[in-house]
């Protein structure tokens, strides 16, 4: 059997990305510079003709970065976006949290857009950012994982996974640069890292194994850390998370009542 490969893609600028106070704004569409890196990324990304899904977290400016984006592989062969609700991001501030799947619906009337998921039991209240959908890290940590086994489980053999920065880090287990230049993430806008699937050791899970020439793409010779590294890292992130949120929280209490 052929190996799957993923092609994880952090969404185009939003509105949120501008500042903290735009934290407060809910659900936020891209930027015009965010269309331009779309267009950016279409010219660039070297893997347009073999994509056969094209899948997005649910929210405004995933899903318009896939669309976009995506553009020439969607028209070629006649794809879908794919809304996964698993793929939301971490946090539950308004930027970070859905909108309804009728305001969706609504949004994106005429795109090639699949919002299935969004109406199965599972996804019951995706957006309401509590229980299995809340911004702890034991609940972000799960839906990674169920996100990891979905694609694992595709029949397709080339996938794009449009998510976002935060959710990034633990979909792929990679903890490095987190809090790149203060913005919660080591990921650029757009920016694309390509992955197959190996298995975890200890529970036998899948896992992302970056390829080597997506590592030399973006690291050159650095060498990545092991797996016990990434998870001593990822408990001093997930605290370091928490914090974060409050803080973060708090600034956009105030500027809501501005």
């Amino acid at each position: 059997m052929a190996p799957v490969t993923v092609h994880c893609v952090r969404h185009a600028q939003g509105f949120h990305n501008i500042s903290v106070a735009n934290h407060a704004m809910h659900d936020p569409m891209l930027t015009p510079l965010g269309e331009e890196q779309c267009k950016a990324l279409q010219t660039k990304f070297s893997f347009m003709d073999r994509v056969d899904a094209v899948v997005a977290s649910p929210m405004k400016r995933t899903v318009y970065t896939a669309l976009h984006s995506f553009a020439p592989a969607i028209k070629d062969k006649r794809l879908k976006v794919i809304a996964l609700p698993e793929l939301q991001e971490t946090s539950d501030l308004p930027c970070d949290t859905g909108s309804s799947v009728q305001d969706l619906e609504s949004e994106f009337k005429g795109q090639p857009v699949d919002w299935s998921y969004l109406y199965t039991p599972s996804a019951k209240a995706w957006n309401s950012k509590l229980g299995k959908w809340s911004a702890t890290a034991s609940a972000v940590d799960d839906r990674a994982r169920i996100a990891r086994e979905w694609l694992h489980n595709r029949p397709e053999k080339e996938i794009v996974v449009v998510t976002h920065g935060g959710f990034l880090h633990y979909l792929i287990e990679d903890w490095m640069d987190t809090n790149k230049n203060g913005t919660g993430t080591g990921w650029a806008n757009t920016e694309y890292r390509s992955y197959t699937f190996g298995s975890n050791p200890k529970s036998g899970r899948p896992v992302f194994v970056e390829t080597p020439q997506s590592r030399a793409r973006r690291m050159g010779d650095e060498k990545p850390l092991s797996r016990s590294e990434q998870t001593n890292l990822q408990r001093v992130e997930s605290r370091q998370k928490a914090e974060e949120e409050k803080a973060y929280q708090k600034a956009s209490g105030i500027q809501a009542k501005v």
